[in-house]
C-alpha cells in the first residue's frame, strides 16, 4: 500500500471538491438485465475468507502516512444518526461535525485545511434539518428510504417516501431491497424494484443497501450486487447497521469484485459503501487498503466511497491527537455536538 511522503500530499490525498458523484463520473444508466452474467456468479469462499484474513497484517501504514490516510477516510465517511429518539437539535449538531470533523488546533499541527466528511445521513423526518444545517457547505444529505431497516412496508408506500426525501431536498437515498426476492431467486423482481427505485430518486443518487447478513451466502451477496448495478444503483452498500451481522471483509471483497466486473463490462464505475460495525481507525486503514488493492485510487475518493458510521469519526480523531501530542485523549474531547 502506498503512502503520501509530506503533509502536502496529505493535504492532497484528504482533500476533495464537492461530494456528489456525478461531478466527478458518469452515472450509471443501468442495463437489461442479463440473466447469464447473475447466474455464473461464483464465490470461493475459503479463498476469500483467506485472502481477507491477510489485510491486516501485511498492510500496516504509521505515523505522518498513517494521518494522512486516517484523513482521508474522514472524507469519506457518511456521518450518521438512524436513532428514535433523534432530535432537531441533534441533527444540528451531527452536521456541525460533519462541517468541522476535527479540531482546528489538530488540523494546524497537521498543517491542514480545513475538511468535511463525506456526507450526512438522517431519516426522512430529519432531511429538511439536515439541509438547513448544512446550507453553504457542500456536503450532501443522504436519506434512508423505502422502509428502512425491513424494507417490508407496502410497495406504494416506499416508493413516495423516496419522492418525499428528495422533495425535501435530500441528495442520495439509501434504499433496502426486498431480500425475499434473492432468497427466492426473483432477480427480475429484485430488477424491476431496483429500476422503480432508481427512477424515482432521480438527479438524487441512490444506494442499495443489501443487507448481506440476510442473504445466506456470499454467491447471493455477489448476484444481488450485479442486479443492483444492471438496474442503475449509484452505490451498492452492505447493510443497515441494524442486522445483526453488518460489514464484514468477506462480504466487502465480493461486492468489490463485482464492481470490478461491472466496470469492465460496462466503463461505470459504482460506488461501495461498507456500513454498521466499522468503529475503529484501524479497521477504516484496513478497509482503504482493500480497496485500493482490488480497485485502485480512483476509488479512494468520496464520490466512490462512504463509510456508513456515527463512532468511526471519534476513534479516528483521538488516533490524530495522539499524532500530534504523543497521548492519547478522552473521547469526550472529540465529542459529536
Amino acid at each position: 500500500m502506498s503512502t503520501p511522503d509530506s503533509t502536502a500530499e496529505a493535504t492532497n490525498l484528504a482533500t476533495s471538491t464537492a461530494q456528489l458523484p456525478q461531478v466527478h463520473e458518469p452515472r450509471n444508466p443501468g442495463m437489461e438485465l442479463d440473466l447469464d452474467v447473475v447466474e455464473r456468479q461464483r464465490v470461493n469462499t475459503s479463498a476469500v475468507e483467506r485472502r481477507c484474513a491477510t489485510l491486516p497484517g501485511r498492510r500496516s501504514v504509521k505515523k505522518d502516512h498513517q494521518a494522512a490516510w486516517l484523513l482521508k477516510a474522514i472524507t469519506m465517511i457518511d456521518l450518521t444518526t438512524l436513532a428514535g429518539d433523534d432530535t432537531a437539535g441533534r441533527v444540528r449538531r451531527l452536521c456541525a461535525k460533519g462541517a468541522h470533523p476535527v479540531r482546528a488546533d489538530i488540523l494546524d499541527a497537521l498543517g491542514m485545511p480545513a475538511i468535511t466528511t463525506g456526507a450526512v445521513c438522517v431519516y426522512h423526518d430529519m432531511v429538511e434539518t439536515a439541509v438547513e444545517a448544512l446550507d453553504g457547505t457542500g456536503i450532501p444529505v443522504a436519506a434512508v428510504s423505502t422502509g428502512f431497516p425491513a424494507g417490508l412496508s407496502p410497495y406504494h408506500l416506499r416508493v413516495k417516501e423516496i419522492e418525499e426525501s428528495v422533495k425535501a431536498g435530500a441528495k442520495e437515498i439509501d434504499i433496502v431491497i426486498s431480500r425475499r426476492h434473492v432468497l427466492t431467486g426473483n432477480w427480475q423482481a429484485l430488477y424491476d424494484e431496483m429500476r422503480e427505485f432508481r427512477a424515482t430518486c432521480g438527479e438524487a443518487h441512490v444506494k442499495a443497501i443489501l443487507a448481506t447478513g440476510e442473504l445466506g451466502s456470499l454467491r447471493n451477496v455477489a448476484k444481488a450486487s450485479q442486479v443492483c448495478m444492471m438496474a442503475g444503483a449509484d452505490f451498492i452498500k452492505t447493510s443497515t447497521g441494524k442486522e445483526s451481522v453488518n460489514a464484514t471483509l468477506p462480504v466487502s471483497l465480493v461486492m468489490i469484485r463485482a464492481l470490478r466486473d461491472y466496470y469492465a463490462r460496462t466503463g461505470y464505475r459504482i460506488g461501495y459503501k461498507p456500513a454498521g460495525g466499522i468503529s475503529k481507525a484501524k479497521d477504516a486503514l484496513v478497509y482503504l487498503s482493500l480497496i485500493k488493492e482490488e480497485l485502485g485510487d480512483h476509488w479512494l475518493s468520496p464520490h466512490l466511497f462512504r463509510f456508513g458510521a456515527s463512532s468511526l469519526l471519534g476513534d479516528i480523531e483521538r488516533q490524530l491527537e495522539h499524532h500530534v501530542t504523543g497521548q492519547y485523549s478522552a473521547s469526550w474531547r472529540h465529542a459529536i455536538g
